[in-house]
């Protein structure tokens, strides 16, 4: 158009290819070294997350168990799902949790409410006390000095905890005590039935909306058999492509006998072909069997063997 196509253009074209390649090259490399740090990152929050929620035992007392972590892919951050199980004098007791929020200040909620739980399961018998010892640790940390690992813009009264704690006895039953958390379901004889709590309870750290009438430890059967299912809710707040919800309960009832184990293993892979292996948040189950008298003997026996 401006009659430069002669050893001007061919220079001007060359100069534009060089500048494309660079560019790119700049951005190629700018690009893997954000991943790199990305995957450094995540390494370090799954290290931290294994030292602050730690896998449980195959078998306590009267009961099998297994558990599964699935790490969000949208981020590095560390989520607030939080589980343990412990065998004490009174039965095999259990806690699954959520805490509101990710990073530093997520964590440090998480690790004082496992910690009381940790402690407190093994010395009071009301499994509600033991709740209130979770409460009251996650009311210290919330007052203690945040200026590390929390924003000027958080306010600290959003710190909240969804919980539930079960404890499986020797009466063939399961107690539970549920704090805003999702409720867990009782696999029996390939059905799926919910613990929805008779009274609606508030989150850890949200007890100024606590109803009147003082909170009770409510009673479910559980024979020997039976599974009781503790999770997170970015299980089931998992979305398809299309936005769909992800059925627990058509997917736990699909699952064929199986050990507790291949079991959390089956819903792991129904929920990643559900959501295309894309979670947007951490979630996290927990599952207790039942056993009979007689199969936790035998199982006792081998492990003494052993």
């Amino acid at each position: 158009m401006h009659h430069t196509w002669g050893a001007q253009g061919y220079s001007n074209l060359l100069s534009l290819l060089m500048v494309s390649v660079a560019s790119m090259t700049v951005g190629n490399a700018m690009r893997t070294r954000r991943q790199t740090e990305l995957d450094q990152v995540r390494r370090v929050a799954e290290a931290a997350q294994r030292v602050l929620v730690r896998g449980v035992p195959a078998r306590l007392g009267p009961a099998r168990l297994a558990s599964i972590y699935l790490a969000a892919e949208t981020g590095a951050q560390i989520g607030g799902d939080l589980y343990e199980a412990t065998q004490t004098r009174y039965g095999v007791r259990v806690i699954m949790g959520d805490v509101r929020g990710k990073g530093l200040s997520a964590v440090r909620l998480a690790a004082a409410v496992l910690g009381a739980f940790r402690e407190a399961a093994h010395y009071e018998e009301d499994l509600l006390e033991v709740v209130n010892h979770c409460a009251a640790a996650l009311e210290r940390e919330r007052a203690a000095p945040t200026a590390l690992s929390r924003s000027d813009e958080e306010d600290p009264a959003e710190d909240f905890v969804t919980a539930v704690v079960a404890q499986v006895t020797d009466a063939f039953e399961v107690q539970v005590v549920n704090r805003g958390h999702p409720p867990p379901l009782v696999v029996r004889h390939g059905k799926v039935g919910a613990l929805v709590p008779t009274m609606d309870l508030p989150p850890l750290g949200l007890d100024e909306f606590m109803a009147v009438s003082p909170a009770e430890v409510e009673n479910h059967p559980f024979a020997p058999g039976d599974r009781l299912l503790l999770y997170t809710d970015g299980v089931v707040e998992a979305r398809s492509p299309d936005g769909a919800f992800f059925s627990l309960h058509e997917a736990v009832e699909a699952v064929h006998p199986c050990s507790p184990t291949e079991f959390l293993e089956c819903l792991h892979l129904e929920l990643i072909r559900h959501n295309g292996g894309h979670l947007a948040d951490d979630a996290a189950m927990l599952l207790v069997e039942r056993l009979d008298e007689e199969a936790g003997q035998t199982a006792a026996s081998g492990a003494v063997q052993a």
